[in-house]
């Protein structure tokens, strides 16, 4: 669905003399993806500064709980690391931000770059140790996401992998899980969200990202779309609550935010 509903809603606001449909309700509960719960957090606080009988309750769990939840009314919004699909054309989606998935390799670990087919034969067990692709001798540990993760999925679509192709020694669940087992292991590979991993690079955690076809994994190759493997992160909610939940969409979506979503090492997808 598209986000025209936007001047239907202003109208109804000055039909009905509502001054703020966000507020007629004193809690807005927000599930989903673990990649887009920080940034939703912090835009949170912002709203409830401007708004102080508004709370924002922000929740991870991955995309498919933010789209269950929304359904189900557990959640007013739902953030997902992807697009809506075409069977999910009952809820409205709303672009917030750009990210790109990045693989990781512990900061110890030599390896210049790895090929697309390398990659593949990695996560598929065909090749189980580092000096095979030209790293020192070593056992390869494959870190893979859980089912109902956005960054799976997105994943294997670009790889052109099912999920019982992977043969993972750890299955995470968050961006932070991820990099954690990575930066405790030299032997471990694993995929998250360039935005967390630039982040947590900068901040001293013992990783690095790695290139893909020839492409440096950074939030300025996202912004300028020359990285392959990117993503729009999404806000998502139900037609119904189109007109309570304007209020915080715009100001998610406004430029007011822009340097907010900077400082999470997202690109921002409008001006």
């Amino acid at each position: 669905m598209s986000e025209r509903w936007f001047s239907v809603v202003l109208l109804l606001v000055v039909v009905t003399g509502m001054e703020n449909p966000a507020l007629a309700a004193d809690r807005i509960t927000v599930t989903g993806s673990s990649t887009v719960a920080p940034l939703v957090a912090e835009i949170g606080k912002a709203f409830e500064a401007q708004h102080p009988g508004i709370r924002v309750d922000v929740q991870s769990g991955g995309s498919t709980r933010g789209i269950i939840d929304v359904r189900s009314g557990l959640a007013d919004i739902g953030m997902i690391s992807r697009s809506l699909s075409e069977d999910e054309n009952d809820l409205i989606g709303f672009e917030l931000a750009r990210d790109g998935v990045g693989l990781i390799l512990h900061l110890q670990n030599e390896v210049p770059a790895l090929s697309r087919r390398q990659i593949v034969d990695i996560f598929t067990g065909k090749v189980t140790d580092w000096e095979d692709v030209g790293g020192r001798p070593g056992r390869i540990t494959v870190v893979n996401k859980a089912e109902g993760r956005s960054t799976l999925e997105l994943f294997l679509a670009y790889f052109d992998l099912g999920v019982r192709d992977i043969a993972a020694h750890v299955v995470i669940g968050d961006n932070q899980q991820g990099i954690k087992t990575v930066a405790a292991n030299p032997g471990a590979i694993g995929y998250v969200s360039i935005g967390t991993a630039e982040f947590e690079s900068g901040a001293g955690t013992p990783i690095r990202l790695l290139g893909l076809e020839g492409v440096e994994a950074t939030v300025e190759n996202v912004k300028d779309g020359t990285y392959p493997l990117a993503r729009p992160l999404t806000l998502v909610i139900r037609p119904a609550e189109k007109v309570r939940l304007r209020g915080f969409i715009e100001f998610a979506r406004s430029p007011e935010m822009h340097d907010t979503i900077l400082e999470q090492f997202f690109v921002p997808s409008h001006p």
